[in-house]
């Protein structure tokens, strides 16, 4: 179970990085979006594989843990939260779901596109729901958090800076 939570992990963490080469993120924001992307699919995949949510409830939960820790990392790094949300939903969107409706519209199994489209179209509005809900969370209390998580690292540099003077 480990090594496959660590290929799940890793597949989405880069994938999550070339999705922000293609959005045009500077390079320092690189590593926090491919974590983010990279921990959301594996949240997702711990409750879809592991904990027996659907595949609805598991993209609604793990799009508010994508879209929660963007906005806690655009605080600490001070930057929009777009900036680590747009790639790091990316694991999350339904490619393959849109690739099967169109495939099997094409080769005239509309049962099987309509069940496969509302599958899709199911997984589109839980992200967007979940980016609508936590985007509700007051400013304040999403800066209280980011401005923890900087404050940690930068006594973190600091206690680093020493080390590589001498």
């Amino acid at each position: 179970m480990m090594v496959d939570a660590l290929i799940q992990f890793v597949a989405a963490f880069f994938g999550t990085i070339a999705f922000s080469v293609i959005f045009f993120v500077p390079r320092e924001h690189y590593l926090g979006c491919g974590m983010i992307g990279g921990l959301g699919w594996l949240f997702y995949w711990c409750l879809t594989a592991h904990l027996g949510l659907s595949y609805l409830g598991g993209t609604f939960f793990a799009a508010v843990f994508v879209v929660l820790l963007s906005r806690i990392c655009g605080v600490a790094v001070k930057c929009p939260a777009t900036v680590f949300l747009s790639p790091g939903i990316f694991p999350l969107v339904p490619g393959v779901g849109i690739y099967w409706t169109v495939y099997s519209m094409i080769i005239g199994e509309m049962e099987q596109s309509s069940s496969y489209g509302r599958q899709t179209i199911g997984t589109a509005i839980a992200i967007v729901l979940a980016i609508i809900f936590v985007f509700e969370i007051p400013q304040p209390w999403i800066g209280a958090i980011g401005r923890k998580v900087a404050v940690k690292e930068r006594k973190r540099k600091e206690k680093e800076l020493p080390d590589e003077e001498e």
